[in-house]
């Protein structure tokens, strides 16, 4: 508890400074992209640094900034001289620079641990800005699962053998978040992609799952493709590790796609959207939903 009063101490002092030297009334604008993060510099480059970039010229006249959810990942970097903010730090020095507007995106997959983590330090930090906003992870509405179920479908449309099955695989979570990814196995299958199954490393489907679903349908071959913004640990020892061996030990041909959703021009574009979508209209709370659909049907 002290070291949150002394943080809050120390926010109120650098905020009130900045808005001292740069008026009440002026108004500073910016966007915080929030990623978990990876230790993996390669795919680092194609995933988190590319749609921020991509986010830097969709929006020239904002200030990008950038954090990190997974403290792991923080410190494994710090250990190699790379310095990544957490999202209150990130925000701290908004704050102290004087920005009053923040649109936060993160590049989670779903509304899950992370996203409601994310959600609670950016309240934590609400006072402190005039205007402080959240956007939608990638998959939030239905609307959002058609389009990359869409994208996905057509990245994986041409099967290298007449028996080849595509699995998608996500990382899980154990809150109810986690049925998004059955969503999405469900899509694939109704736009005529029966081919392409989701699957997760913690949550469900799980392999065990999978492996029924490949026997059901007589699968000689199979990629495996990481559901996951970046083709990090879980891509590179999950996936090319017990699952390819899991895969292989059932008689399956394993061939491995590493590719990070985030490296996709499709997904990368679905998140600017959700910013885009965000920054013209305050997406609501659940409290603020409910209340709208009781007052519209008194």
């Amino acid at each position: 508890m002290k070291k949150i009063l002394a943080l809050l101490l120390f926010i109120s002092s650098v905020t009130l400074q900045a808005q001292e030297s740069s008026g009440l009334n002026d108004t500073k604008n910016a966007i915080l992209m929030v990623h978990f993060g990876t230790t993996y510099d390669d795919t680092r480059a194609k995933t988190i640094d590319a749609i921020n970039q991509k986010v830097a010229n969709e929006f020239p006249n904002l200030k990008i900034a950038e954090a990190y959810t997974s403290r792991i990942v923080i410190k494994r970097l710090k250990s190699r001289g790379i310095e990544k903010n957490t999202p209150q730090e990130a925000l701290l020095k908004l704050a102290a620079e004087g920005y009053t507007h923040v649109f936060v995106q993160s590049t989670h997959l779903i509304d899950g641990i992370e996203a409601e983590a994310l959600r609670n330090e950016v309240e934590f930090m609400a006072p402190f800005f005039q205007d402080i906003r959240v956007g939608h992870p990638l998959l939030y509405s239905v609307e959002d699962c058609e389009r990359v179920a869409t994208l996905l479908s057509e990245r994986h449309s041409d099967p290298i053998g007449q028996k080849q099955s595509v699995v998608l695989v996500g990382h899980g979570t154990h809150t109810p978040a986690n049925a998004i990814y059955s969503q999405m196995d469900y899509m694939f299958a109704v736009q005529g992609r029966p081919h392409i199954h989701v699957a997760t490393v913690e949550g469900f489907p799980a392999l065990d799952h999978i492996l029924g679903k490949l026997k059901a349908e007589n699968a000689k071959q199979v990629r495996l493709v990481p559901f996951m913004f970046v083709a990090g640990d879980h891509a590179r020892n999950d996936l090319d590790g017990a699952w390819r061996q899991a895969l292989e030990v059932a008689g399956y041909e394993v061939s491995m796609w590493m590719e990070g959703l985030g490296e996709i021009p499709g997904i990368q574009d679905l998140y600017i959207d959700h910013i885009r979508q965000g920054m013209k209209e305050r997406p609501l709370k659940a409290r603020e939903i409910k209340a709208a659909f009781l007052n519209e049907n008194l």
